[in-house]
């Protein structure tokens, strides 16, 4: 099925007689998910850009290229960069920024942005009883009831169906710089990493993969100057800068994970206590690449090792298996966490038709 309205997809999720499988451009479709494919694609096309207010209204299924080609008009983006993980998950298509949303597909600008939730100031959706839902609304400042925008955002289509999504905007810098440092381990790179973030040089980017430790500034060419200097004199090793388009090229590697694509095992995103992510990745073995300070690790280990290392991350944080057997975008949690998961998904989805499977 693919509905062009709101009312034509409200109609098919009402009238649905078994399991619906969301797609948007099935892209970052992760888990075996039950079902006739009710695909989003069709909902495209621009309700409302404000370049002045930085504020932007989409459909669901409008591609993402697009949005993003008509903010760079306006030196203007989403400010959460959303990854493009087609190679690292083997997808092809092309993605929507519904989906960006239902995924909270967020890079490494997280670090001062925030996620794509964070950005998402409203949302209309259909639920499982086939009733349009709206939430948040068209202006940055919005005082509703429950944040439902913040509840879909990253819930994969199991509450509801995204149709339309409004973000707040961000306007473009004026120039990007990268320190790249050389000759640390593991230990000693992230905990630079920390330090920069620590400080008041206001980073975008904080990362560490290859054996090198990555930290983004943006803004003014004056104020990335003076950050820089005062970057360089307060971490250790060896430290060259790249700029402008060399930085860009950098950071693009790191928010697609573009080390670990294409390359054989079970592929883990690991949600961490920052200082534990260093003895974590040694203790099991595994390729890494470092996100948000280590908040963020993509592990890449060989089949069978979830167990082991649950165990290893025990009360530290968090694993799920995006790529390989059994793969899911949740990872189990507590068992009061799941009796939320649970009642929410009753609330919004009591027939449990929606991305069955998931949870």
């Amino acid at each position: 099925m693919r509905p062009v309205t709101e009312a034509e997809l409200a109609e098919a999720v009402a009238g649905a007689s078994g399991p619906l499988a969301i797609r948007g451009g099935g892209t970052r479709t992760v888990g075996a998910v039950e079902g006739e494919v009710l695909e989003t694609s069709g909902l495209s096309g621009v309700v409302l850009y404000e370049p002045a207010a930085l504020t932007l209204v989409v459909r669901a299924g409008t591609p993402l290229a697009g949005v993003e080609a008509l903010l760079a008009g306006e030196r203007q983006r989403l400010g959460f960069e959303p990854p493009d993980l087609r190679a690292l998950l083997g997808r092809g298509g092309e993605s929507t920024i519904g989906g960006v949303a239902a995924a909270n597909a967020s890079g490494p600008r997280r670090v001062q942005a925030g996620a794509a939730r964070d950005a998402l100031i409203g949302v209309r959706f259909v639920t499982g009883r086939g009733e349009v839902v709206k939430n948040g609304g068209r202006v940055m400042k919005n005082v509703t009831g429950y944040d439902l925008v913040k509840l879909v955002a990253g819930s994969h289509g199991v509450l509801g169906v995204l149709t339309e999504v409004s973000f707040k905007l961000q306007a473009m810098p004026e120039a990007e710089a990268t320190l790249i440092l050389e000759g640390l381990d593991d230990v000693a790179g992230l905990a630079a990493l920390r330090r920069a973030l620590g400080s008041p040089f206001d980073l975008s980017g904080a990362a560490r993969v290859g054996g090198r430790s990555l930290i983004r500034v943006e803004g003014m060419a004056g104020s990335l100057a003076y950050r820089t200097g005062r970057l360089r004199a307060l971490l250790p090793g060896d430290m060259r800068v790249a700029e402008g388009e060399a930085s860009a090229v950098l950071w693009r590697e790191v928010r697609d994970v573009s080390a670990l694509a294409g390359r054989p095992g079970d592929l883990w995103r690991l949600a961490l206590v920052p200082t534990v992510a260093a003895e974590v990745a040694a203790a099991m073995g595994g390729e890494a690449v470092f996100d948000l300070g280590g908040g963020l690790v993509w592990l890449l280990l060989p089949p069978g090792q979830g167990d082991a290392l649950r165990a290893v991350i025990a009360g530290r944080g968090q694993a799920a298996l995006i790529r390989g057997a059994g793969a899911s975008p949740f990872a189990p949690g507590a068992a009061e966490v799941a009796a939320l998961s649970s009642g929410l998904k009753a609330a919004f989805d009591p027939r449990g038709i929606l991305n069955r499977g998931l949870i």
